[in-house]
Formats: C-alpha cells, sequence, structure tokens
C-alpha cells in the first residue's frame, strides 16, 4: 500500500523517478492512492506546485491517474514494468480470456524459404497482393477502400494514429465498458479517457455528443463485436451516430473491427458516412491465428500520411514474412472454410449461453462477438464463486469506468452442451452471493 512506501525527492524529476521506481518494484501497486500534493509537500519540505509537477508528470505518462476526490491513484496497468493476466487456476475452464477456440484456426502457411534481402523494404513496404486483399477485405464491408497500410497489430496502429494526432492531455472517447487493453494504452499515452456508454448497438449517440462537448478530439469505437458488451451498429444507430459526428469534422474517428469475419453481424460502418477524419483498424489474430501481428488500415488521406510517416521513423515496415503468411493463409480454400465454419459456432455458442441464462432470469447482453456481457451486484463475489465450480471467467472491472458492474464470459471454446451447466452454476452463484451481501 502507498502507505508503506516513503516517496522521495526535492524536485519535480526526484518525485516522478521515486514513484515510477515503486511502481515497477512493486511497492506501489495498481490502485494504491498517492498522498495528497499539501501532504507529500509538507513530508518532503518542498512547494505544493513542485509536487503538482511531479503528479501531472505521472498522469500524462500513464503511471498514475486522478479520480477527483479519490485523489491520485496508481493506474490499473501503470506504463512502466510487465504487467500479465492472472494464471487460470487448474482444474477449471478459461472463460476469461477472450481467446478464439484453437480447434477453429486454420494451420498457418508461412513461406517454404526467405531469400536474403537487398537492402531494406522502406521503399515498398506492403507487399502488393497483400494490399490487394486488403481493399477487397475493407471493400466487401463498404470501407472506401482508396487508402490502406498495414501496421502491427490493432493496439500498435490506435497508438500511432493517436500519438500523432494528440498531443499529452487531449481526451480521447472510449466506449465503457470496453476494451481493457484500450483502456490501459490511453492513459499510457498521456491522453485522458472520457467514457461513452455502449447498449446492444454500441455507442450511444446522446453518451457520444456528451464526450464530444466534453472536448474530445478522438473517438475509438466497435462496429461490430464490441469488447465485452458485443454491441454491433445497426443502420439507424449508424446513422445517428454520423450526424452526432457531423458536426465536430476535425476529430478523428477510429473504428476497431477485430473480428470482421467472426462477429456474426453485419457491417454497418461510420467509415462510409463520409467522415473528414477516420480510420478502420482489422486484424486477423482472432480468426487466422493469435500469432498474426498484423493490422490492416483504411483511411482518410491525412490520417495516412501521418501513420505512414510515424512508422518510416519506427520499424520502417511490417515483416514481409509475416505478410506472405497472412496473404497465403486468407486465400487458401481450407482456411476461408474454417473461418466460414468459425463464426457459425461462434454465433451458435453464444447464444446458446443467452439463452441458457435467460431461462434462468439472468439478463446478459452480447449481440454480436465472442464474449457475453452479464450484470451482476458484486463481480468478486460472482468470480469466486464461479471459479469454486470449475469456471474461471472475468470481473467486469478490467473493462469498466463508470459503467456498472459485471463479469464477461468469453463463449469462444463453450461448447454448446456446457452452456446449461455453467447457467446453473452462474444462478447458484447468483443466489449465494445476493444471500450473502444483500443483493
Amino acid at each position: 500500500m502507498a502507505a508503506q512506501y516513503a516517496i522521495s525527492g526535492t524536485t519535480a524529476k526526484g518525485i516522478t523517478s521515486s514513484v515510477e521506481q515503486a511502481v515497477a518494484e512493486g511497492g506501489l501497486a495498481p490502485g494504491d492512492a498517492l498522498p495528497p500534493v499539501r501532504r507529500l509537500a509538507d513530508d518532503l519540505g518542498i512547494s505544493a506546485g513542485t509536487v503538482a509537477t511531479a503528479y501531472k508528470e505521472l498522469r500524462q505518462r500513464g503511471i498514475v491517474v486522478t479520480r477527483g476526490r479519490g485523489g491520485t491513484v496508481v493506474a490499473q496497468a501503470p506504463a512502466v514494468g510487465a504487467r500479465r493476466p492472472p494464471k487460470v487456476p487448474q482444474g477449471v475452464r478459461d472463460l476469461a480470456g477472450g481467446h478464439p477456440d484453437p480447434a477453429l484456426l486454420p494451420v498457418l502457411l508461412p513461406p517454404g524459404r526467405v531469400d536474403p534481402v537487398s537492402g531494406s523494404h522502406r521503399g515498398s513496404p506492403r507487399r502488393a497482393g497483400l494490399e490487394e486483399l486488403a481493399r477487397r477485405w475493407f471493400a466487401r464491408d463498404g470501407v472506401p477502400d482508396a487508402r490502406v497500410t498495414f501496421a502491427h497489430g490493432a493496439l500498435d496502429c490506435m497508438a500511432r494514429l493517436l500519438s500523432v494526432e494528440l498531443k499529452p492531455g487531449d481526451a480521447v472517447a472510449v466506449e465503457d465498458p470496453g476494451f481493457h487493453h484500450l483502456l490501459d494504452l490511453v492513459p499510457a499515452l498521456g491522453l485522458r479517457m472520457v467514457p461513452v456508454a455502449v447498449d446492444d448497438e454500441g455507442i450511444r449517440p446522446e453518451a457520444l455528443r456528451g464526450a464530444l462537448r466534453a472536448g474530445a478530439r478522438a473517438v475509438v469505437c466497435s462496429p461490430r463485436g464490441q469488447n465485452p458488451v458485443g454491441g454491433c451498429f445497426s443502420e439507424t444507430r449508424r446513422d445517428a451516430l454520423l450526424e452526432v459526428l457531423g458536426g465536430y469534422p476535425e476529430v478523428l474517428v477510429v473504428e476497431d473491427d477485430h473480428n470482421a469475419d467472426i462477429a456474426g453481424a453485419p457491417s454497418h460502418t461510420l467509415a462510409a458516412g463520409g467522415l473528414e477524419r477516420w480510420a478502420q483498424v482489422r486484424t486477423v489474430s482472432k480468426h487466422l491465428g493469435i500469432d498474426l501481428r498484423w493490422a490492416a488500415l483504411a483511411c482518410d488521406a491525412t490520417t495516412l500520411a501521418r501513420h505512414e510517416g510515424r512508422m518510416l521513423l519506427t520499424s520502417g515496415w511490417v515483416s514481409h514474412v509475416l505478410q506472405e503468411t497472412v496473404e497465403r493463409t486468407m486465400t487458401d480454400p481450407a482456411a476461408r472454410a474454417l473461418v466460414a465454419r468459425a463464426e457459425d459456432a461462434y454465433t451458435e455458442r453464444r447464444q446458446a449461453l443467452i439463452g441458457e441464462l435467460a431461462r434462468r432470469g439472468i439478463a446478459a447482453r452480447a449481440a454480436s462477438g465472442m464474449n457475453v456481457w452479464v450484470p451482476v451486484h458484486d463481480e468478486s463475489a460472482v468470480v469466486n464463486g464461479l471459479r469454486s465450480r470449475g469456471w474461471w471467467v472475468a470481473a467486469g472491472s478490467r473493462f469498466r469506468i463508470a459503467a456498472p458492474t459485471a463479469v464477461r464470459i468469453t463463449t469462444a471454446m463453450l461448447q454448446v452442451a456446457d452452456t446449461a451447466p455453467l447457467a446453473a452454476d452462474f444462478a447458484a452463484v447468483l443466489g449465494e452471493s445476493e444471500a450473502t451481501y444483500g443483493g
């Protein structure tokens, strides 16, 4: 706890280093509170302004967050050290990780040999065949395909987009509840998050309007398969969101269509709505293989230039060996057939669990995607109760900012025959937790 760690330093840099070292070494854990500015200033014999400057630097670097009257606390995923997912206990089914079913992933088809390269690929960073495949992939769902490029996965792409577009302290509108890695990434970039409520049709127009009025300079959202709620844009919702965004032409709108081929829902993309600043990011890790750290990006001309400029200054290009593997797998008939089968299987498993929960009076949300979001009164009680019955699910706190409590169940590897036993155990745990915690 913070009370057990003595922050040191007589300058803003010294205080920042002290806190950063404590977080990296575990002396300060996620959620631990830092002392109020004036108290720490008195303890260290320095001015309150010096401490305030240190805390501001720590916030901009994503190490701490400020919660109003709740004070300044260590971020849930501070941008120092390394944080790994909790280990799944032995003897329980893992329904928490958000991963696809390996049985529904194709065998990857890397090149048989890799010849030496003369120079570098900076002059031709994209393989022509894969670029054409990417264009057809976007065009299939109504996304403008005139400008396409590649990145090292969705989060790598979004980090580059946000870092070249915004400056530390700027606000980003994010889904709430939303993808937990994105909720970790935004503050790590020194940006502020403005939560936008979601429902079964994705982000809500009135909530988006509020975030834009609050100064959000970018919006990150999912058109379908939203993680963790599973929302997907309807045509009506898409049009309502475009009407809101029409009043803010300078805002960059980033769509994360990470499971486009297995979401189990049609595409109603904002990218087709004539926005001035837009981008859509797609990956193949959910339907072709988790080790394929490759993403395709379609976007407007300004966004493309900024992304490409930063890419050239860093990694330069995505490995052509990786690109060839993606291209070969995407065009393999057996792989394409398996992907179609996976979409049907994921839809069946998701809907089966929702149905079994409903039969027991438990409301759950999941219009598309690989997860089911179940509102509960006490996340810890439900997670621990299900663990004792052999099920490992994710507490909703990893995905929430201001949204109500819930748990997330990944149904990708949950066979239909197992949905009834899981729902029965869920109902039993809810009964126990309500009796213990008073509902």
